[in-house]
């Protein structure tokens, strides 16, 4: 909540917000994937990968290109649709199919998500300072929201149980994807 005299942040209008979003994929998909994808830095700037999730309701592929930062080999991510108050569908798809894959900029890697939850959600909330972008004052913006704005994290896979034809590092990363037959 903020304080009596100060003004809740503004956001930026969402037909401006959806347009970004749609440019930044164009841009992506247009370039084969060299531009739209970044590494985290602390201190600069957040990265941002591109997940994708099952439908919960369709079981077809969606993909997102989201903001996150790396918690060791945890990636973190914050399902907050632009600051507005209903949940992203890529987050609604993901509790419902948890297992997934995202692409870095150095990669694929198989994931698995879940909420951040006590100690370890508040670490992590405080985390989202070290990366600009979110926000300037990203509590106020989270105040604007009628529910708590999950924390999410991407732990890595390191078994294909549910996809044979991929080969898994250690830390989850695609090391090689067979040919299908």
């Amino acid at each position: 909540m903020t304080a009596i005299g100060q003004q809740t942040p503004r956001t930026l209008p969402r037909f401006v917000l959806r347009t970004f979003w749609m440019l930044h994929r164009a841009v992506y998909r247009s370039s084969g994937g060299r531009i739209g994808l970044s590494r985290p830095k602390a201190g600069a700037k957040f990265g941002m990968m591109r997940l994708t999730t099952l439908g919960r309701r369709s079981g077809e592929p969606r993909v997102a290109i989201v903001g996150y930062y790396e918690d060791g080999a945890n990636l973190v991510t914050l399902a907050m649709n632009g600051w507005a108050d209903a949940e992203p569908a890529w987050w609604l798809n993901l509790q419902a199919h948890p297992d997934t894959t995202v692409e870095l900029k150095d990669g694929l890697r198989t994931v698995r998500g879940r909420t951040a939850e006590g100690e370890e959600r508040e670490r992590l909330w405080a985390s989202f300072r070290d990366y600009p972008g979110w926000g300037g004052d990203i509590e106020a913006l989270a105040s604007r929201r009628s529910t708590e704005t999950a924390v999410v994290v991407l732990e890595p896979r390191t078994t294909a149980a549910t996809d044979p034809d991929v080969q898994l590092a250690s830390d989850g990363r695609v090391a090689e994807r067979r040919a299908a037959g």
